[in-house]
């Protein structure tokens, strides 16, 4: 059901996890909350920007970095649990925003990813969120997304 709704709000299906970048898993399961790591907005295993928000990245492209990352978030909880229907509460987000000197619009970046989140789970959508303004994130990506779900059994 919650994929079919991801499906119709963005045209596609899920996209399969994306390969860690180091040493890490993509998502984690402690009892019933599962941890991603940090997931970059990348669709086919390549970036849709690249550079500082406010400079060489739109806002708006920043907005749709934000979507993307958590579209790419919830595939490495799918990875964990094998079904979205299972989350139960989407818990915290933490989005890093690749920033220009100056640029303080953080949180209207990381609502791209809190707005779709409401959109696909509803009241189970809205969640606890930091919004971080950093210098720098990997391979030169505008933003980057942790998330916390909590699942049933």
């Amino acid at each position: 059901m919650i994929e079919q709704k991801i499906k119709e709000i963005l045209g596609y299906d899920l996209p399969t996890p994306a390969k860690p970048l180091a040493a890490y898993i993509p998502a984690q399961q402690s009892g019933n909350l599962i941890f991603t790591s940090g997931q970059l907005p990348t669709k086919e295993g390549k970036l849709i920007a690249e550079g500082k928000v406010g400079y060489e990245v739109s806002e708006e492209k920043g907005i749709e970095c934000a979507r993307v990352s958590a579209i790419n978030c919830l595939a490495a909880i799918k990875m964990v649990i094998g079904d979205l229907d299972k989350i139960e509460q989407v818990v915290k987000l933490v989005v890093f925003v690749n920033s220009k000197i100056g640029f303080t619009a953080q949180p209207k970046i990381a609502n791209g990813a809190s707005e779709f989140l409401v959109q696909v789970f509803g009241e189970k959508g809205k969640h606890a969120r930091s919004a971080v303004g950093v210098s720098e994130l990997p391979i030169n990506a505008p933003v980057e997304i942790e998330m916390i779900v909590r699942v049933s059994n």
